[in-house]
């Protein structure tokens, strides 16, 4: 599964080109309905093709620029590794696509920039954990939303605890420990010595583990679950520098649980979780309502989200807002249809949300506070 993180968000949007194309799919992955999957991009890419020659492009020029897209639909390997949702993102300058567990609705835009508005709920208040399962065997990380988790490939991070201190020097790997009723004589042990020594051993495991994904969750909210025997998880704890692991772990060996049953149980820690984030955050909005820390018009919302001023942003997944905002005058031009320079300003607040460090809430039109158009808390 390809990720998507803050940083990728922002490698996409730092550039912007006239003719950055997004195609957003949902994947079909069982039985005979998975071939509607090629079928279906190739609709949406002949969409991108249609707004390229509305937009003046030439039409070989049009085929050109989409040809990566073609050789990635006509590649079987690319069929065969897939999740829920594909994104994909196009221009001159850049080609990425993302395998991701949610399922997009179909949509095609070609605009100055790419859309990332479906991929809010990947990074939003209440989207995506991960899953850290531990054994001294094996060490696995998923991702994961409320509908699916998915295995992530790990870099930089042992495998396992004799992956981990195999190149400890021999100090670490075979303590001496002398005492007086022995004299001189040494006694050697490794790592069944003693319940002391293997939990130190298991620290610093775990600390190379928490090291290898420092990586991983830069510049990520996203809450850690722990999945383990019930002596792992608080030395692990101990180990753990990341600022959202949670305090409730799936206990037992993760070794003997499915992919559907370490699901089950992660959304179990999960949702409540997110639940009361996301509950607190509305109340907080509702006491501060009609104050100058609040905001729920699009126009004060974008200007307010571009200057870096929103905190938290309620936004609506399944509403789109045409239009134009000129941040040197601080004007915003609202149109009923998409017209050419226009892009989704809700898209925009979100983006400059996030990318200015605020907390986004990608929620249906009806769960907006106040059940407006977008809604906003203000760090000023």
């Amino acid at each position: 599964m390809n990720l998507f993180t803050i940083d990728e968000l922002t490698t996409l949007t730092t550039a912007s080109n006239p003719t950055s194309i997004s195609i957003y799919a949902p994947i079909e992955r069982l039985g005979v309905e998975t071939k509607q999957n090629p079928i279906r991009l190739k609709n949406l890419v002949r969409q991108a093709e249609e707004q390229l020659l509305a937009l003046g492009m030439r039409g070989q020029d049009a085929k050109e620029l989409l040809q990566p897209i073609h050789e990635l639909d006509a590649n079987d390997d690319f069929w065969q590794h897939q999740s829920d949702g594909l994104a994909i993102f196009l221009s001159p300058n850049q080609f990425r696509y993302y395998c991701l567990p949610i399922t997009f609705p179909e949509l095609t835009v070609v605009g100055d920039r790419f859309h990332i508005k479906p991929l809010l709920q990947l990074m939003s208040g209440d989207g995506t954990f991960s899953v850290l399962a531990l054994s001294q065997n094996q060490v696995r990380l998923f991702q994961g939303t409320r509908y699916h988790l998915d295995e992530v490939e790990l870099t930089d991070v042992p495998t396992n605890i004799a992956a981990a201190l195999q190149y400890d020097d021999l100090e670490k790997n075979l303590q001496v420990h002398t005492g007086s009723s022995q004299g001189n004589t040494g006694i050697f042990h490794g790592q069944g010595g003693g319940n002391e020594d293997h939990k130190n051993d298991l620290l610093r495991y775990f600390r190379q583990v928490n090291n290898g994904l420092e990586s991983f969750f830069t510049n990520q909210q996203t809450p850690l679950i722990l999945a383990g025997v019930d002596y792992l998880l608080p030395i692990y704890h101990e180990a753990n520098t990341y600022a959202h692991l949670l305090p409730n772990g799936i206990t037992g060996n993760p070794e003997t649980l499915s992919l559907e049953e370490l699901h089950t149980q992660a959304w179990q820690i999960a949702q409540p979780y997110f639940d009361l984030a996301k509950g607190s955050t509305i109340s907080h909005y509702e006491e501060l309502q009609g104050s100058e820390k609040t905001a729920n018009t699009i126009e004060k919302v974008v200007s307010a989200a571009y200057f870096q001023r929103v905190e938290t942003l309620f936004v609506p997944i399944d509403k789109t807002v045409w239009g134009v905002f000129n941040p040197e005058g601080n004007s915003i031009q609202i149109h009923a249809q998409q017209e050419i320079g226009d892009e989704d300003l809700l898209d925009l607040a979100a983006l400059h949300t996030l990318t200015n460090g605020g907390t986004v809430y990608a929620v249906a039109q009806g769960d907006v506070p106040e059940h407006k158009a977008i809604a906003a808390i203000l760090r000023y």
